[in-house]
């Protein structure tokens, strides 16, 4: 009898960096086919999965803009480098005989789909594999919001928010070696004491719409298909449960 997965659709939210591997900058190669069979897997249990990619592998208008690029300029270019990523992610995935598409929050047709929410919805029901790039697709919002945005948008089960470290923490667990792992925290308990989840207005946008996010470590080969399995990997952000 098979394993059966917790959600049916998820939003995989995966930062620029996660393709950096060993490298200081760029993609490499090792580490954009070592996502790709882990979405695969998962894939194969018959979810859903949509993913938004990141940029910060190769420039962050943040960044730019300490550089003296204009802000807007900056993350103009920030939301090219997703799409860059996300050409690497579909490359890598339709290798592994899984049909994907990338769909844009602004239109370069010759590469990719422009986001539209209903054709998104239509792909994922065909069990094709979406990658949202682009961001929202305007300056000033993170990939952390167009994550958001869009699990909202198709209607997703769940984020599953990889990074480098185990879940949610007290503190930089990187830098603070008394930071305790929270496995359960409330959306309002991220807004109050600024834990580094999500930006603030990803957190709101959440909140107001239930949707739990999964904070779990990336590194870990096969973490993607234990969330999606409902293991006790990582942290979870929620509504607050009611007092008992």
């Amino acid at each position: 009898m098979g394993e059966a997965p917790r959600y049916r659709r998820i939003l995989l939210k995966l930062s620029g960096e996660a393709l950096l591997g060993s490298q200081p900058f760029g993609i490499e190669p090792v580490m954009v086919a070592r996502i790709a069979d882990e979405i695969v897997d998962v894939c194969a249990l018959g979810v859903e999965v949509a993913v938004v990619i990141g940029g910060g592998n190769i420039i962050r208008g943040v960044s730019a803009a300490d550089q003296g690029i204009e802000r807007i300029t900056g993350d103009s270019m920030g939301m090219l480098a997703t799409v860059i990523n996300a050409l690497a992610l579909q490359d890598a995935m339709e290798k592994r005989k899984v049909y994907t598409r990338v769909m844009t929050a602004f239109e370069v047709r010759a590469v990719a789909e422009p986001f539209i929410r209903r054709r998104a919805i239509r792909h994922l029901e065909k069990k094709r594999a979406v990658i949202f790039a682009g961001g929202t697709g305007n300056p000033f919002f993170t990939t952390d919001s167009a994550a958001a945005l869009r699990a909202n948008e198709i209607k997703a089960d769940a984020i599953l928010k990889a990074t480098r470290v185990d879940g949610i923490y007290t503190a930089d667990p990187m830098t603070d070696p008394a930071a305790k792992l929270l496995p359960r925290v409330s959306y309002q308990e991220v807004l109050e004491k600024r834990l580094a989840v999500m930006d603030a207005a990803s957190i709101a946008l959440c909140r107001d719409n239930r949707m739990p996010i999964r904070v779990f470590n990336l590194l870990v080969p096969g973490n993607i298909r234990r969330v999606v399995l409902g293991e006790p990997v990582g942290s979870v952000v929620e509504a607050a449960l009611p007092p008992a």
